[in-house]
């Protein structure tokens, strides 16, 4: 996403898995499962839409943010304020305590876990396989499985070359040493 001034641009990472994000993640019936529990209009100050405090917070686990550092990231990027529908010129971004009160009301109905299932069966429905890995900056990283002890060909070790000269083996390829 751009403002319209940038004569380049990149799609990045975080682009491509944010609008991945946006067509898998059945939003309509995670709203479902959070709406019955959600606070109403007319009792104080207008709550925040359903599926934009889902957004937000899909973007804290995903990125591993802080309910203040979500509300700072939101201002600071027009990627993540896109995907959550937010426009800094009709609407402030949703505040920190705010953004902790939803946490708060999905841990207290335990929606956490229907959640992740929903999000899980969707997936599947649509050919998507669920495996374990870790997430890095929202990039799924399958994890490799490990023996109790690393085999040979893994561990660093020093060797020559057919110069003489020092060689340092590791699992990503030589290393001379010396030049």
């Amino acid at each position: 996403m751009t403002t319209g001034f940038e004569r380049y641009s990149k799609k990045t990472r975080r682009a491509a898995f944010l609008e991945e994000m946006e067509q898998v993640v059945p939003w309509s019936s995670l709203c479902s499962l959070v709406e019955p529990h959600y606070p109403k209009a007319g009792n104080g100050r207008r709550p925040v839409g359903i599926e934009r405090m889902l957004r937000i917070y899909f973007l804290q686990q995903w990125f591993n943010l802080s309910d203040p550092a979500v509300e700072e990231a939101l201002y600071d990027s027009p990627l993540m304020r896109n995907f959550t529908g937010i426009d800094l010129g009709n609407e402030p971004v949703p505040d920190e305590t705010t953004v902790c009160k939803f946490r708060h009301l999905l841990e207290e109905h335990n929606l956490g876990g229907a959640i992740l299932e929903t999000v899980n069966v969707h997936l599947q429905s649509r050919g998507i396989k669920i495996t374990t890995g870790t997430i890095v900056d929202a990039t799924i990283i399958h994890a490799p499985q490990f023996d109790e002890e690393p085999r040979a060909e893994t561990r660093s070790r020093d060797a020559s070359d057919p110069q003489g000269q020092a060689v340092v083996l590791r699992d990503e390829g030589a290393y001379r040493c010396g030049q």
